[in-house]
């Protein structure tokens, strides 16, 4: 027997939900761009562009109480509470993580997919033969973190010099962003993600970037852990 687990967390891991009534589907959309050109005399031919960003939807609904034939936990927050947790996250204007993970039998959780994503859409109603339950409908694309360099002027004598952010700091190393370890995490898995390196081996560059976090022990990384991901 499998059991899946589907969370959505807010403020690095300051706050979190576990969805108390798993989904019976999730529906993951992924793309590449592409560019038809028509060339003269030779036909058309396809460019290929990047790849694009994931689009994860699914729906469910938030149970008034507690029911052992559908309900993942007991001790849920009610309903409306639960909607309005997600409205202010969606207000906030920040990304969110997205984490399912599955555990197989009496085995620990393993992690299927986690990423930082944007609400794109959140709807939710009640149905008249379920009064207090509430149904929704939510909608989520990947988001990926960018840092832009600040740069300023200096004007001279001779010529004006453009200088970095980058130029004052005694680490120059770039980040691809942070990253918030959840259960059953390892700096091996964290490196191997594709929204990381995509390569494990590349796990000491982690564990150098947040030894002071860490320890002298790599695998000593816990839940809630911020770690910051050098390029």
């Amino acid at each position: 027997m499998t059991t899946l687990k589907f969370v959505l967390s807010y403020n690095n891991g300051a706050e979190s939900l576990q969805l108390p009534v798993n989904p019976e589907r999730i529906s993951v959309s992924s793309s590449r761009g592409y560019e038809d050109v028509d060339v003269t005399q030779l036909g058309e031919y396809t460019i290929i562009g990047n790849a694009k960003l994931r689009e994860i939807s699914f729906s469910s609904f938030f149970p008034r109480g507690y029911d052992a034939s559908y309900c993942e936990y007991a001790g849920f927050a009610p309903p409306w509470e639960i909607v309005q947790t997600i409205e202010r996250w969606l207000n906030s204007g920040s990304p969110i993580r997205f984490a399912l993970s599955g555990q197989i039998y009496d085995e620990s959780f393993t992690e299927i997919m986690s990423m930082p994503v944007t609400i794109r859409s959140f709807s939710y109603y009640e149905e008249a033969d379920a009064v207090g339950d509430v149904y929704y409908d939510l909608a989520l694309k990947e988001y990926v973190f960018v840092e832009f360099k600040r740069i300023r002027t200096i004007e001279t004598a001779v010529d004006s010099v453009e200088l970095t952010s980058e130029t004052a700091r005694t680490d120059d190393s770039e980040k691809v962003g942070d990253y918030v370890v959840i259960t059953n995490d390892s700096l091996f898995k964290i490196a191997a993600r594709s929204s990381v390196y995509g390569d494990g081996d590349r796990w000491r560059e982690i564990y150098d970037a947040n030894k002071a976090l860490i320890g002298a022990n790599p695998n000593a990384i816990k839940p809630g852990q911020t770690l910051v991901i050098p390029r």
